[in-house]
């Protein structure tokens, strides 16, 4: 089964917590602190394998979770990094972040890396936190929580040529006579639901990737039909080969076919007009199909390659594999240039988000939330007072007490803070 577009939870691995120990040792009759880091968390991590060319491997495993690191040691040891969770994925494959919109990677490369989500740091063991005031510190950091996203996977297939145009006019039986691909073949709409891929060889030797997408309908760009399904796997081809079924054994306009086909892919992506694109005119064995042909031409304004072709009897084949082969040529030989002008950017102004936030519960608690209160809570090891007494003065210095008495909170309430709750001192 073929699939292009899956949905998936990651979160990179937990830190390890810090320890808190003391050195003893004979002889020895001031041991200090002696409480080791924790490790680090697994980040999670998408890697190019060119063996695989869909993304079935996400059908049925849509939650990936890193290793936590390991916890700090005594003797001052630090504990263990936990490796990185390694996913293949096939190239092509677009990874973007669902809640934010923002695309994180975009992998092509054979054994290409990006980490999707970060593993946490590990917390920080009571030798870290020894000053000439406090030598022996009775507190540790709990390891920092491992980032998570929901993230939205998508391959777009990479091809040289990619077959466009109207369903039924003979995309498929062309891939199957030029290619050693053996898509399915029926008489009516829709056959293929997932695209094709077939290596195709001229007779010369040069050979090249070809693509055989669904078909297109009107209002693809919008959705309509297969819509993005299909047109994301056009965004990777370098030449496109347009086939229309000459004869209009459906009732519909060769010219007509053309001019809707290449609107839709304006509307998806202007930068796909920009591309070689070569007509196939399929179906040439068919009565009209000459008449047609004649008309389309004078139609025609732009300089576009026309080859009269028979998928069924192969005729004229031949020609337009040569024109495409030698198209590739040309664009790898001379690739287009785009002029950009470089644009230095010392500083970009991005919107820090508040450290916190305050709302109430229907029980008139109070509620505090926001990323970073949340991580420092989680961080914090609360089976030691002088953890507790940090966490505190860490609250009071972003400004939390402040806050609440500005929002009415008075001694004795209840102030929560995910599942943990206090009171309010004044």
């Amino acid at each position: 089964m073929f699939v292009d577009q899956v949905s998936v939870y990651v979160k990179g691995g937990d830190g390890g917590n810090g320890l808190v120990a003391y050195r003893r040792e004979k002889y020895v009759p001031k041991g200090g602190p002696a409480g080791g880091d924790g490790g680090d968390g697994a980040a999670i991590i998408f890697e190019v394998d060119e063996g695989l060319n869909t993304l079935m491997d996400f059908r049925y495993n849509r939650h990936f979770k890193g290793k936590r690191g390991e916890n700090g040691k005594n003797q001052n040891q630090h504990g263990k990094n936990a490796a990185p969770y390694v996913i293949p994925v096939p190239p092509g494959t677009t990874v973007t972040d669902e809640d934010t919109g923002e695309v994180i990677a975009d992998l092509t490369a054979h054994e290409q890396r990006a980490v999707i989500a970060q593993g946490g740091r590990g917390g920080r063991g009571n030798s870290r936190f020894a000053t000439p005031r406090n030598p022996a510190p009775a507190m540790a950091e709990n390891g920092e929580p491992g980032r998570e996203r929901n993230i939205r996977v998508e391959l777009k297939l990479i091809a040289d040529v990619g077959l466009v145009g109207f369903p039924s006019v003979g995309k498929s039986t062309f891939l199957s006579v030029v290619s050693a691909a053996k898509p399915k073949i029926a008489d009516y709409h829709f056959t293929t639901l997932a695209p094709n891929l077939g290596v195709v060889e001229t007779d010369d030797g040069r050979s090249f990737v070809m693509a055989d997408l669904p078909g297109l309908i009107e209002g693809a760009h919008e959705g309509v039909g297969l819509g993005h399904q299909f047109l994301r796997h056009v965004e990777r081809t370098r030449v496109i080969v347009h086939v229309i079924d000459m004869a209009g054994t459906e009732g519909r306009d060769p010219y007509e076919d053309y001019v809707k086909i290449n609107q839709e892919l304006t509307e998806y992506d202007e930068s796909l007009m920009k591309r070689p694109q070569i007509i196939a005119a399929n179906k040439m064995d068919m009565p009209d199909a000459a008449e047609n042909l004649q008309e389309f031409k004078e139609k025609l304004d732009e300089d576009v390659s026309v080859f009269e072709i028979s998928a069924v009897t192969k005729s004229g084949v031949r020609d337009i594999l040569f024109a495409v082969a030698d198209t590739l040529e040309r664009i790898l030989k001379a690739p287009a240039v785009e002029e950009k002008t470089e644009e230095k950017v010392v500083y970009r102004y991005q919107k820090e988000e508040a450290p916190f936030m305050i709302s109430r519960d229907d029980d008139g608690a109070f509620v505090l939330s926001g990323g970073r209160i949340e991580k420092l809570f989680k961080m914090t090891d609360f089976n030691h007072d002088d953890a507790v007494q940090r966490f505190s003065r860490q609250m009071r210095g972003m400004g939390v007490d402040k806050a609440l008495r500005e929002r009415g909170a008075e001694d004795g309430d209840i102030i929560r803070l995910l599942d943990f709750e206090f009171e309010f001192i004044e």
